[in-house]
């Protein structure tokens, strides 16, 4: 699992980090464990799965939307999928920007990572990492 993956390397690469990570997102839940998540879980829809709780530069942390290598964010003309979903996600990054947060889909755990060290290493420059309009 990715988040796993992402949750070991930045203990190991970044062990004074405060970070939090969202196991239960995206796990095969019986109804109703998915039912007693989302009450637990009833403040925002699409709020991402990975946060570092470490200002950096002009940021007040990171949140990252984990997703798997061959996931798609964009269409070909650049416009965000027809995925409701990944929209609310796009959503609430979009929102968390504009409060001062560094937040970005990372597409696979490489992503993940290279988002990370950026961040970490103070070059967030405010582009979306993911690139979501090319």
């Amino acid at each position: 699992m990715i988040q796993e993956q992402v949750a070991r390397y930045v203990a190991t690469k970044y062990p004074e980090a405060i970070f939090h990570s969202d196991f239960g997102s995206g796990a095969h839940l019986s109804k109703l464990q998915a039912i007693k998540q989302k009450r637990q879980n009833a403040g925002r829809k699409g709020f991402p799965d990975f946060q570092i709780c470490e200002p950096i530069g002009k940021w007040n942390g990171l949140f990252v939307e984990i997703k798997k290598n061959d996931t798609r964010i964009v269409k070909r003309n650049g416009e965000l999928v027809a995925n409701d979903h990944i929209r609310e996600q796009a959503k609430m990054i979009e929102e968390l920007r504009s409060r001062g947060y560094y937040a970005d889909f990372g597409i696979g755990f490489d992503a993940c990572r290279n988002l990370i060290d950026a961040y970490m290493e103070g070059k967030a420059n405010g582009e979306r990492f993911t690139h979501w309009d090319s």
